[in-house]
């Protein structure tokens, strides 16, 4: 992902955790907070539940290339309020064992919802 489409300061991870907008998946949890850039940006982080470091890279890859495809494209739910967001990723070790499509589903799923939470 392109670096001004991503979180990269702890602080801008912080904020977008301690917002009100909270969806928990089977291999995901995601977390948004309306934003202030000219584009939603998203920060993917992997917790130390899954055990090895290369396991937690491969998941990061699939949370990234996942938040390219259906959170940042055009189609979006969060692009089609006119609202740009912050969202943070975080992968669950069930991110490793689900097919890509099926988290691309989920990904869709979170969107829908983080969209439709009222302010």
């Amino acid at each position: 992902m392109k670096r001004r489409i991503r979180l990269r300061r702890h602080g801008d991870f912080q904020a977008a955790i301690s917002g009100k907008r909270f969806y928990s998946g089977r291999a995901l949890v995601a977390f948004a907070v309306p934003s202030r850039q000219d584009q939603s940006r998203v920060g993917v982080t992997v917790s130390r539940t899954v055990k090895r470091a290369v396991d937690r890279n491969r998941a990061r890859r699939r949370l990234r290339e996942l938040a390219r495809v259906s959170l940042l494209g055009a189609d979006s739910p969060l692009t089609g309020l006119g609202i740009r967001y912050d969202v943070v990723l975080i992968a669950r070790p069930a991110a490793l064992e689900l097919a890509f499509a099926e988290l691309v589903a989920e990904a869709e799923e979170a969107a829908l919802r983080l969209s439709k939470l009222n302010s």
